[in-house]
């Protein structure tokens, strides 16, 4: 995964070159040492270091700090990482689904969808053989509350790459994204763009789930690279099963910036920083 900024703690890499500090006891005579310390170095005789952080020097005036997207103790706080919560999300959802219609499941990927206020939420997502399934699936409760149908053989274009905003827009969102347009004769309405409780739009985007280092099982779940590919084969075999009448076949794949138009983006800041998409454990509240 590329480096991210999805958590407030850091966490930095030892290089071949760093030097290993050694505490003394009162008396002792410090070793010298290899190389001179850096300037991140200087100091660190007062307070030590945890064994969880290193230095990676590329020279001894450089210094390269690596954020570490969220600490293990905020990741206990998802409830899709409880044990087998994941595995019944996705037998409940198979119930859910009609197999003359959207055929069998082909894998099930765990992912954040972003929409057009730059809002995140969870979204388990099932590709099937004639179908894509978007699921919003409470963890808490157990239960899937809502289902989004997209036919394989309507999807015309895929578009993956940085996202971006307006020229003057205050929000902000870095990383990749993956969107997914199955009607390019429609274009969102005025209100529909400014409404941000609407979902009549003809595409929809989607960016890693925060879990996506938890483990190698949600390593694999969550990977937007392979979901891509998936998706295109899948639509592809979709578009030559059963084409649309006055419609071009094949999927078009295009690696282009992802706009999300937003210009102030204070609702989308508060949610994604406490990230209200998501089912958490958020504490006890009590007298």
């Amino acid at each position: 995964m590329s480096a991210r900024e999805q958590g407030d703690h850091k966490f930095v890499e030892l290089g071949e070159e760093a030097v290993e500090q050694q505490s003394t006891k009162p008396g002792e005579r410090l070793e010298e040492p290899v190389e001179p310390a850096g300037p991140a170095e200087r100091g660190s005789d007062t307070q030590p270091e945890k064994p969880s952080d290193s230095i990676s020097l590329t020279n001894p005036h450089t210094v390269r700090v690596k954020r570490e997207p969220i600490d293990k103790h905020k990741l206990k706080r998802f409830f899709v990482l409880r044990p087998g919560a994941i595995e019944q999300a996705i037998e409940d959802i198979q119930s859910m689904m009609d197999e003359k219609e959207d055929g069998s499941v082909q894998s099930a990927w765990l992912l954040a969808e972003v929409d057009h206020w730059n809002n995140e939420k969870e979204r388990i997502v099932l590709l099937a053989e004639n179908s894509l399934l978007i699921c919003k699936y409470d963890f808490i409760m157990l239960s899937c509350e809502h289902i989004q149908r997209i036919p394989l053989n309507c999807i015309d274009r895929i578009c993956h790459g940085e996202f971006t905003f307006p020229q003057k827009s205050l929000d902000k969102r870095e990383g990749e994204g993956l969107r997914i347009l199955w009607d390019r004769l429609r274009e969102p309405t005025f209100v529909s763009r400014w409404n941000p409780f609407s979902v009549d739009f003809p595409f929809c985007t989607f960016t890693e789930h925060p879990v996506l280092e938890a483990s190698n099982k949600f390593t694999k779940m969550c990977a937007l690279d392979q979901f891509r590919d998936q998706l295109t084969q899948a639509a592809q075999r979709a578009h030559e099963k059963k084409p649309v009448p006055g419609k071009a076949n094949g999927v078009l794949v295009l690696k282009q910036p992802i706009l999300i138009e937003t210009y102030v983006g204070l609702m989308s800041f508060i949610g994604n920083q406490n990230k209200l998409g998501y089912c958490l454990a958020r504490g006890n509240m009590g007298f």
